[in-house]
């Protein structure tokens, strides 16, 4: 890998934690907050698919996964996201690896699967809400209660089939937005 291709992965993983930041202001309604499972794989779909026309080196998909994953739990979103971004960054690679760099399919599939990460943000809110919970009692009695009725347990899934679904629309919408970059880059 070469100092170019970190500097790719440096300034689109801060352009995609933007996006995500900017987003994740939404949780504070609740309604949105199992909602940020499919706004950001749809938003950062646009980036992340600009970013794979210069993807040409293994590993850089998987340290943008595994960067992710430390700035969420650096911003207080616990382990699990960054656990979960180093498989889902290590499977994105694969993926893309596997259509040797030019795929569009496999590019779209890529992104499908790199997004998995952002439900894993919300892991602990399902297996230990207790201690989710009492790192958030700012937020009030009443948001807490919201949030609880809008996730239970069975969304776990749920939320991780939306991050891939709507990983797959924002691949498609980012493709399309970026379709002369695929071109010159040999994907389209």
């Amino acid at each position: 890998m070469k100092g170019k291709d970190l500097i790719n992965v440096g300034i689109f993983t801060a352009i995609y934690f933007v996006i995500m930041f900017i987003v994740a202001m939404l949780g504070f309604i609740p309604i949105f907050l199992p909602l940020l499972a499919v706004i950001v794989p749809i938003l950062g779909g646009i980036p992340f698919m600009l970013f794979l026309t210069r993807v040409k080196r293994f590993g850089m998909i998987w340290i943008m996964s595994v960067i992710m994953g430390l700035m969420m739990m650096l911003t207080g979103m616990s382990w699990p996201p960054f656990v979960v971004s180093i498989v889902t960054g290590l499977l994105a690679e694969l993926v893309y690896r596997s259509g040797n760099y030019k795929s569009a399919a496999k590019a779209v599939l890529t992104n499908a699967v790199f997004s998995l990460w952002v439900a894993s943000n919300y892991l602990p809110l399902f297996f230990a809400a207790e201690k989710y919970w009492s790192t958030r009692q700012k937020f009030g009695q009443d948001y807490i209660d919201s949030v609880t009725r809008l996730m239970p347990k069975w969304m776990c899934p749920v939320m991780f089939a939306a991050a891939f679904v709507c990983g797959l629309i924002g691949g498609v919408l980012g493709r399309s937005l970026m379709k002369k970059h695929f071109e010159k880059a040999g994907i389209a």
